[in-house]
């Protein structure tokens, strides 16, 4: 178990993230000094000092995926109006994109999911514990693991990038970051599908995506 006091004392020297600090000091097994050399080496140390930065300028950048049947707007912002029209920032918000087309979140971080849906999902998760007949001890554990996976699921830099799933969105902003040497912030985007709350037969459009997207 990682204490709160590590992971803080780890927040404090790189700037970086609560939860990005926990995962460093869990791959490290609670070694500070080696969680600090890991957060640099994946490049959110040097990401979290450009964070404070006012990043304005960028792209709204769009993608319309199967003849009109998904559509998305992204807002991808940077420092400098040089960054934006570079082909490397052009490449990347189009990507992200084509990821949205994909993956379908529904909110840009955590921190946008309003406290009403974290309260209800948490008391969904904990029935289907109860109703598995898991000890009343270990439930809190189980469902705030599930918790954390519902959020993968519905925050674009929490889940998965679709080219490389070993990484996450945020992996991925973040190495642009220390790349480009400005700060970046996915700022907010609209997906629309055709049909979407109509009854109709459900596709997997997945594949077709990733076949776009590596082509």
């Amino acid at each position: 178990m990682i204490s709160a006091s590590k992971v803080k004392e780890l927040r404090d020297r790189t700037g970086v993230g609560m939860m990005d600090c926990k995962k460093a000091l869990q791959d490290t097994n609670g070694d500070v000094e080696k969680a600090v050399e890991l957060l640099r080496e994946r490049g959110l140390a040097s990401a979290a000092k450009k964070a404070g930065r006012i990043a304005a300028e960028g792209l709204v950048d769009s993608y319309i995926h199967g003849e009109g049947r998904i559509g998305v707007l992204v807002e991808v912002n940077c420092e400098t109006d040089f960054v934006a029209k570079t082909d490397d920032f052009k490449s990347f918000v189009r990507d992200i994109a084509m990821h949205i087309a994909a993956s379908n979140p529904k909110y840009v971080s955590r921190e946008e999911i309003p406290q009403q849906e974290l309260d209800k999902e948490k008391e969904i998760l904990r029935a289907q514990a109860l109703n598995e007949g898991k000890p009343e001890k270990i439930v809190d554990r189980m469902v705030e693991g599930r918790m954390e996976k519902y959020i993968s699921e519905v925050c674009l830099v929490e889940q998965p990038f679709v080219k490389d799933p070993d990484k996450t969105i945020k992996d991925i902003l973040n190495e642009k970051i220390s790349t480009i040497g400005e700060n970046m912030s996915i700022r907010r985007f609209v997906r629309f599908e055709r049909g979407e709350g109509l009854e109709k037969r459900q596709d997997d459009f997945l594949d077709e995506v990733m076949s776009q997207m590596q082509g």
